[in-house]
């Protein structure tokens, strides 16, 4: 696709505003929550993260498009935004690794996307009012028509969107341990015997964590979130992985219930994201929306409240809209890290049994890999409770 400005298309947001552009997408009306992400590269992890099921991705950084797209570097099989937003678009990629241009792989899956609009002011506006709903059209460009439209389209609160991306059937993850994707093969121990069987509740989970898990030694058992606890328990895992996901988690009922059942089986237990959440609910808290979220590639996480002399900040990946409230927590449960930038709770773990969980990303892709070595932690603890 050589991209022409002769495609019009609108941006409109639910208090009103709109923006004028041109398309670099699929034709069409796509209606989702409009959020930012600050990174500087990963459009492409981004794009296809199950976790951005309903949402309209906005991109800070000002041109996109540059390196292409490649099947390499896909979080799951398909993209999972309603829609993307940008300043620029680079007409023509230019990385050897490229298989394709962004503006052709967003039309062959009928993503719809607009450029050449002021991103920097629409982020201005969400941080200050907040995520919202949002339509890009190519077919209605009256405004009035797209704010009914809008209207009619529900809350990210409470909604249940897990259902959307979580796989049909249980899979064994089997992609091999590629070299490229390995960048600390001295930290991994291959030495520690037979695999660890690890059963991973698909909320919508990325495929660079079920390839850090594997890298770090482990047998993976992918099953859909409305598994119950007794089927899981019949694969006789050493732990218990809650993947990343979509929408509200406090509406994931199902698989809070599961969770709850899986901790009195007491299995080490690690949570990523949703996960996160979903093991905080489990455990009695409670979760609330955040004003506009954290996405981006250089979100530090730490606990300033430590004792230690020398604290350690993580840069982490992050993007969520949802946290756990800090003042709902039991005294059972230890906070382990923050978000450094607004003091929500980052990371938490049962101060008695093998349960612990963080809201950023350490399996990056994209993003730094400060936090690799919670995977480790998680080995850890499984290979203490087999011995």
């Amino acid at each position: 696709m050589v991209i022409t400005q002769s495609q019009p298309a609108i941006l409109v947001l639910a208090d009103g505003s709109s923006y004028k552009g041109w398309s670099f997408g699929a034709h069409g009306t796509t209606i989702g929550e409009v959020v930012f992400n600050t990174g500087m590269t990963g459009y492409q992890e981004v794009i296809t993260d199950p976790s951005y099921c309903g949402q309209i991705v906005l991109f800070t950084y000002p041109e996109m498009g540059n390196t292409g797209v490649n099947p390499e570097d896909e979080e799951s099989i398909a993209p999972h935004v309603k829609g993307v937003i940008a300043r620029s678009i680079a007409k023509r990629p230019s990385n050897w690794r490229s298989t394709q241009s962004l503006p052709d792989y967003l039309n062959d899956h009928k993503i719809p996307a607009i450029y050449g609009i002021d991103t920097r002011a629409i982020t201005q506006k969400i941080r200050s009012a907040g995520a919202m709903n949002g339509a890009i059209s190519t077919e209605i460009l009256d405004i009035d028509e797209l704010l009914r439209l809008i209207q009619d389209a529900p809350s990210m609160s409470g909604l249940n969107l897990v259902k959307m991306v979580t796989t049909d059937k249980v899979y064994q993850w089997s992609s091999p341990t590629d070299k490229q994707w390995e960048f600390a093969p001295e930290a991994l121990d291959e030495s520690q015997g037979e695999p660890l069987t690890v059963v991973a509740i698909d909320f919508g989970v990325k495929r660079n964590i079920l390839r850090r898990l594997a890298s770090h030694g482990c047998r993976v058992i992918v099953v859909p979130a409305s598994t119950k606890a007794e089927d899981i328990l019949k694969y006789e895992p050493d732990g218990i992985f809650l993947s990343n996901g979509p929408g509200d988690p406090a509406a994931v009922l199902e698989g809070i219930e599961t969770t709850q059942e899986l901790l009195k089986a007491g299995k080490p237990t690690f949570g990523i994201c949703m996960g996160h959440q979903i093991l905080g609910l489990s455990l009695g808290a409670e979760t609330f929306k955040l004003k506009f979220g954290h996405r981006g590639l250089n979100q530090p996480a730490g606990n300033p409240d430590s004792d230690s002399k020398v604290q350690q900040i993580e840069i982490t990946s992050q993007n969520h809209g949802f946290a756990v409230a800090q003042d709902s927590l039991s005294q059972t449960v230890e906070i382990t890290h923050f978000n450094l930038n607004d003091h929500t709770v980052a990371g938490l773990k049962h101060k008695e049994l093998p349960f612990f969980s963080v809201q950023y990303h350490p399996e990056a892709s994209p993003g730094p890999h400060d936090a690799d070595y919670l995977f480790a932690e998680f080995v850890k603890l499984m290979r203490e409770k087999r011995a």
